[in-house]
């Protein structure tokens, strides 16, 4: 069961998709779900699929899971071809040899710890005396040796989840694949679980994908994120890439916390523009193609309040100040003008000068 890390290549794919098309119904009322998507994961990597419903996620997942049959591309799991429309050959689900955790846990209720991560062994004819020892030690390596008589239901529901991986990983897969795999716990076990996976993943080496809508869970548990709208890859990347250069507007309001602001475009110099905001002249960044039908864009972290006058700055009145524990987010309106900003106190009522630097204002 121990993965030895230094077998972790760089660069050696063991999951590669090649333009995946994927329609739900036929005919004249197909609807295309997947639209050309190619993606790769790499041996020791951790891939999250991120987007909005209906973005086709989770469709991508399954097709790889081999639970949904694709229309055209191919799927190759190391150096075995799973799928591949054009010689319309499909390699059944259970034949894929893949970890699979869904986002239900989807454990047998009337079987205990031990028998639900067992089960998968069991289906391919381990015996009993190769069995107990593999069960065992993942269940070591997740923190659940002392649970394996309880049932399901005698498990908190960060136990259930961590049962759920032990059995996706009893039988070695080359990849595991996680269907929003923190989604049915609650906000704060959510974090402990986040930091829980991430720290099992390195610790063994894994290669997984994982499917999620959350963008804060997807940058802090994995190594490159694809951003998936209306069933075509958006933009994909590193965390910090995404969240911090990303090329499109979907992009940039997906990833992060924003304000965008109403805007007229000025003029433009190489990668600097200047705009209009309400009769006040800004400098921004132009990102991507700008045009004349420009959506200037600021996250709300980078929003800088000043009780005088500074550079590159709008004057707005407070509306209100909303209580967060750690600080306070204060929203400040003028007409069409809209901006959220961060306070380390309550601020008092009264106008006040909301700074944007030209690096962080993005316009598209």
């Amino acid at each position: 069961m121990k993965r030895d890390l230094t077998m972790n290549q760089q660069g050696v794919n063991e999951l590669a998709v090649d333009e995946l098309y994927l329609d739900y119904g036929s005919g004249a009322s197909a609807n295309p779900i997947l639209k050309g998507v190619s993606m790769h994961l790499r041996k020791g990597e951790v891939v999250a699929l991120l987007g909005p419903s209906g973005s086709g996620k989770t469709t991508l997942l399954r097709a790889v899971a081999g639970l949904e049959s694709p229309r055209a591309g191919t799927i190759d799991i190391g150096e075995r071809r799973v799928f591949d429309g054009g010689r319309r050959f499909e390699m059944p689900a259970e034949e894929r040899n893949l970890g699979l955790v869904f986002q239900s846990y989807a454990l047998w209720p009337h079987k205990t710890v031990f028998d639900n991560v067992a089960y998968g062994l069991k289906l391919r004819k381990l015996s009993a005396a190769d069995i107990k020892p593999r069960v065992m030690e993942v269940l070591a390596q997740l923190g659940l040796g002392h649970l394996g008589e309880r049932f399901p239901h005698q498990l908190s529901g960060g136990q259930q989840q961590r049962v759920a991986i032990a059995r996706a990983l009893v039988y070695n897969p080359p990849v595991i694949l996680l269907d929003e795999p923190l989604s049915n716990l609650d906000a704060k076990l959510r974090e402990e679980a986040r930091a829980f996976l991430r720290e099992l993943i390195v610790r063994l080496g894994l290669s997984a994908l994982m499917v999620t809508h959350d963008q804060g869970e997807a940058m802090a548990i994995s190594d490159r994120i694809l951003l998936l709208n209306n069933g075509r890859i958006e933009q994909q990347g590193s965390p910090q890439s995404m969240y911090e250069t990303p090329d499109t507007l979907f992009t940039a309001e997906f990833m992060g916390s924003n304000n965008r602001l109403p805007g007229r475009l000025v003029s433009r110099d190489g990668g600097g523009v200047t705009i209009d905001i309400d009769g006040t002249r800004l400098h921004g960044t132009a990102r991507g193609q700008v045009g004349e039908g420009i959506t200037p864009l600021i996250r709300v972290e980078e929003v800088r309040i000043s009780a005088g006058q500074v550079d590159n700055a709008l004057q707005l009145p407070l509306v209100t100040c909303m209580y967060l524990g750690d600080r306070w987010e204060c929203l400040f309106k003028r007409g069409d003008i809209v901006l959220r900003a961060y306070a380390r106190t309550r601020l008092d009522d009264g106008q006040y000068w909301l700074q944007l630097p030209a690096d962080k204002l993005w316009v598209f």
